[in-house]
């Protein structure tokens, strides 16, 4: 079915973009992709190199006739999320994506598409090995691990490129120009604890979340979705006050930027509370299921027997562990004073681990603003740090700011109406781009951002639209055409 893929038009695009989906790219594991490009690279006869981190720069000429425009760096990231159905049997480090066409749309048998960011790449090297495209002299900048750091921008040295505009592939919606976007910041929280025996008389079970809908943590955090691990802790909270339920083991979520879809526990009940505990928990699960009907319907919920754990949790760490959980807000903390229906400042739950006397709980935070996401990261570390949890800060990168004077926002706008008779959304995002920090080392450097739709981004559900990815190559080749001269 990927050889089908080949022949969507525009070919040149699509192409480039199963073959990228052949090669396994999940983040921080990136070597057969940068070799990949490199490769490719040096096939075209281009100036082709990497950086002391890896990230990958490909140098074309000007077009004949361009050569006194301004040059331009094309900016992709190589990573993707890797995410997957709990019963697709798939190796991200091995694998190459299994996609096929359903009507308008590409997708993914049972994982991530990859169309984050691989159809921008994809765009990039169509671009850098076309001989008929008209555009200025280009720099191709192909960073790693955009998806859980953003280390590939933070560590590109400041004298590598010298165009003076740059334009991101990484938006996910056709009608909007991307002007600005939220910074991040990693809250780790981590706390021991001893291993109790079983008490004597219970029952174990394991509980399950699955069928969340998940996505992107910035994108779709005010969607108001599911998160796995806090609907998990409603019910070991409820089970614990009523029935003194202990928690053996909890694995929740997985990557930071996603939404976590899926959340598993092992816990013990005293037995004479084993039939009570039931009744009231399918009803805690029947409230919840409604609660959620509307915008989760798939989500599902079970409570079953199971083989008694060797240990369980220290009753004290236990109960200020679940208080912790309840208290840590998760979603949206503030919309933006500024850009109207713009989230500012949000935080995820990303990942719950209990095992071996080891809590490992895994947030991130993003904001607009750099003051309300250490506001928020600070009420999420005193929520922990209460429950007697060591909290780390790490990975923070900041935002990107809007610039509505910008030379480059002008011509983009005036290409999208022109191509396509409507006016375009001038938007920021509550996603993190990599331009807020590549321009911390390049600030003189004219920026914008733009793509075709893609829905469903860093979740299995992940597809991207065939018509919208067409109108994107339009827009981008036009806007090659339409680069300013150089000032002298």
């Amino acid at each position: 079915m990927n050889q089908d893929i080949k022949n969507i038009e525009p070919i040149e695009v699509w192409s480039h973009f199963a073959a990228l989906n052949s090669v396994p790219r999940p983040s921080k594991k990136e070597e057969k992709i940068i070799q990949f490009m490199v490769d490719f690279g040096n096939n075209l006869n281009l100036e082709t190199f990497t950086d002391a981190v890896g990230n990958v720069i490909i140098k074309k000429p000007a077009s004949k006739g361009m050569e006194t425009k301004k040059t331009i760096v094309l900016q992709g990231h190589l990573d993707m999320v890797h995410q997957k159905n709990a019963t697709t049997d798939f190796d991200f480090e091995k694998e190459g994506i299994n996609m096929f066409i359903e009507g308008d749309w590409v997708k993914a048998k049972g994982t991530t598409l990859g169309a984050d960011n691989g159809l921008g790449v994809a765009a990039i090297m169509a671009v850098l090995s076309s001989k008929t495209i008209i555009h200025p002299a280009i720099e191709a900048l192909f960073t790693i691990d955009e998806e859980t750091g953003m280390t590939g921008a933070m560590n590109l040295d400041a004298n590598i490129l010298t165009g003076e505009i740059l334009l991101n592939l990484d938006t996910e919606e056709d009608d909007e120009i991307g002007i600005g976007c939220a910074g991040g910041l990693d809250v780790t929280a981590t706390r021991n604890y001893d291993e109790e025996e079983i008490p004597d008389n219970t029952t174990a079970f394991s509980i399950s979340i699955t069928g969340l809908t998940g996505g992107h943590s910035g994108m779709d955090i005010h969607k108001g979705l599911g998160n796995a691990n806090k609907i998990l802790n409603r019910l070991l909270f409820d089970g614990f006050t009523n029935f003194g339920l202990r928690i053996a083991e909890i694995n929740g979520g997985s990557l930071r930027n996603v939404i976590p879809r899926e959340s598993f526990a092992k816990v013990v009940v005293d037995s004479i509370s084993k039939e009570p505990f039931l009744f009231e928990s399918n009803e805690f699960i029947n409230q919840i299921k409604h609660e959620f009907s509307n915008i989760e319907p798939q989500l599902k919920i079970t409570i079953e027997t199971t083989e008694p754990p060797k240990k369980v949790m220290d009753l004290g760490v236990q109960e200020g562990f679940s208080r912790a959980m309840y208290a840590a807000l998760n979603g949206v903390y503030k919309m933006s004073p500024d850009v109207e229906g713009l989230v500012e400042t949000s935080n995820n739950i990303a990942k719950v681990e209990v095992k071996n006397g080891q809590i490992l709980v895994g947030c991130l935070t993003r904001s607009s603003s750099e003051s309300s996401k250490l506001d928020l990261a600070n009420s999420i570390r005193s929520s922990f740090e209460l429950a007697g949890f060591e909290v780390e800060f790490s990975g923070a990168y900041p935002g990107w700011l809007p610039n509505m004077n910008s030379e480059i926002l002008q011509i983009v706008s005036n290409n999208y109406r022109e191509l396509f008779n409507s006016e375009p959304k001038i938007m920021a995002c509550h996603a993190g781009l990599e331009c807020g920090i590549l321009g911390q080392n390049y600030p003189k450097m004219d920026m914008i951002s733009f793509g075709p739709n893609i829905k469903g981004a860093h979740s299995p559900d992940e597809r991207a639209q065939i018509s919208s990815t067409q109108k994107f190559w339009k827009l981008l080749q036009e806007v090659l055409k339409n680069i300013p001269e150089k000032k002298i």
